[in-house]
């Protein structure tokens, strides 16, 4: 299969019509339409439901957009660093990410890198711990910020100094609202909002599996700001890190530490063997100067 037809294929599956995506693309709409025909036979399997007037795609052809975006995603990073002169120190970082005050040290150590190059440019993409180590397997991060427990044995990894708190975001008026600390017997009786990871092998869950003790899980999020929503309208109570939260002004939220959760390390972590760019192998240098 060749690249040129995996970008016309997303550029269809971006369009939903032939006509448009074939004008976007500088072809004659039949030329396209063969493409597409030889593709799916090619793989044995429609990729397409073609309508009067928008074209969707199949459970194949969904999984097929994900990974030929990840493919050419690839390959663009792959052709730029290649591209780039032995004496230019420049190029793209890419670093995948959940939401936590520790990330600070990420962007000091990528504005520290940026003042003596700067054509480097840093990228950072949000996710949870499956999206991260996906990606990061997959070549598309060179880096990517996983909390304890996790497990690093495929991966060379650097603790940062700083550890997260994991706390209950509520709303003010709640009755739990004027305690210092919410312990886990609070937890069993709410309705519980939380992230998709701590739904699995986790502190928390950890914890209460010895306890002996469910969770009623109402909904997950993937990042907290939706979580925050979800509070604000009164679905229930999120778990979350403390310190990333906007409780200020009128949005009636505020945060309590769980007890006795300990606080979670973050670690950078990145695969063994890595053929890095300049760029990223200067990153790596920065930010261990701040650990």
């Amino acid at each position: 299969m060749e690249l040129r037809v995996l970008e016309y294929f997303l550029a269809v599956a971006r369009e939903q019509n032939i006509t448009a995506a074939a004008e976007s693309l500088h072809l004659s709409q039949p030329t396209l339409s063969r493409q597409l025909k030889d593709m799916e036979e090619e793989l044995g399997k429609q990729l397409f439901i073609r309508g009067n007037r928008k074209i969707t795609l199949t459970e194949e052809g969904i999984l097929l957009r994900k990974r030929a975006e990840e493919i050419l995603d690839l390959v663009n990073k792959t052709e730029q660093e290649i591209m780039l002169s032995d004496d230019v120190i420049a190029g793209d970082i890419y670093i995948g990410t959940g939401e936590s005050e520790g990330v600070r040290l990420l962007i000091r150590a990528g504005m520290n890198l940026q003042q003596r190059y700067p054509d480097i440019h840093i990228h950072t993409v949000s996710g949870d711990s499956y999206d991260l180590m996906e990606h990061l397997d997959k070549g598309l991060f060179d880096f990517a910020v996983l909390w304890d427990p996790v497990d690093l044995s495929k991966y060379d990894s650097l603790q940062l100094p700083y550890k997260d708190s994991i706390c209950l975001l509520m709303q003010k008026d709640s009755p739990l609202a004027a305690k210092e600390k919410i312990s886990l017997a609070d937890l069993s009786e709410l309705p519980i909002i939380t992230s998709r990871q701590q739904t699995d092998n986790t502190t928390l869950m950890n914890t209460l599996k010895k306890l002996d003790m469910k969770l009623n899980i109402v909904a997950t999020y993937n990042l907290i700001y939706n979580a925050s929503l979800m509070v604000q309208e009164g679905m229930g109570y999120a778990i979350g890190f403390d310190n990333i939260i906007d409780t200020s002004g009128n949005r009636n939220l505020i945060t309590k530490p769980i007890y006795p959760l300990t606080e979670l390390s973050m670690n950078l972590v990145w695969k063994k063997y890595p053929v890095f760019n300049k760029a990223s192998n200067l990153f790596l240098q920065e930010v261990s100067k701040l650990v």
